[in-house]
């Protein structure tokens, strides 16, 4: 598992405790503490990366929410599991806001996120508004379409 993975299993973890206790942005030092400590030597390398990416989804949680609702319009964000609404959470943040993660790592990171901490239908809940989010900022000029077919992620719908 690469230390970006890892990583991003760090994040959702924080995340879905913090959305789990109501989003005290006051507890989230203490919670990524004590699941940085779960994970052992190593994970400390990824910190700055882990930090910056939880500041940015509370930071912009109102934005990535609207996001989530455009997209997702026949799912409450009340009624998505904690892990698969946190999981879009950081895939939206890192599609749309991070500029040093590609689209497409952005993407398949958080399905296979979903499909490691999700249930039976989540990797392809996750794929299908990611998938559309990123085809729409791809017709609105956002990002350009990358070349590189093997790390294109899988039709949404």
């Amino acid at each position: 598992m690469s230390k970006r993975h890892l990583a991003r299993s760090v994040i959702m973890q924080t995340l879905y405790q913090w959305d789990f206790r109501g989003g005290p942005t006051a507890a989230v030092p203490a919670i990524l503490d004590e699941i940085m400590a779960e994970f052992g030597a190593g994970i400390e390398d990824t910190a700055d990366y882990i930090k910056a990416t939880l500041e940015g989804v509370i930071e912009r949680r109102a934005d990535i929410d609207a996001l989530i609702r455009e997209y997702a319009p026949s799912w409450p964000m009340e009624d998505m599991s904690l892990v698969d609404r946190n999981i879009l959470r950081t895939g939206v943040y890192e599609l749309k806001f991070a500029e040093n993660i590609p689209p497409k790592v952005a993407i398949n990171e958080a399905i296979e996120l979903a499909k490691s901490y999700g249930g039976p239908s989540s990797g392809k809940f996750v794929n299908g508004i990611l998938g559309a989010m990123y085809n729409d900022m791809i017709r609105g000029g956002e990002i350009k379409p990358n070349d590189d077919k093997e790390n294109q992620p899988a039709a949404a719908g």
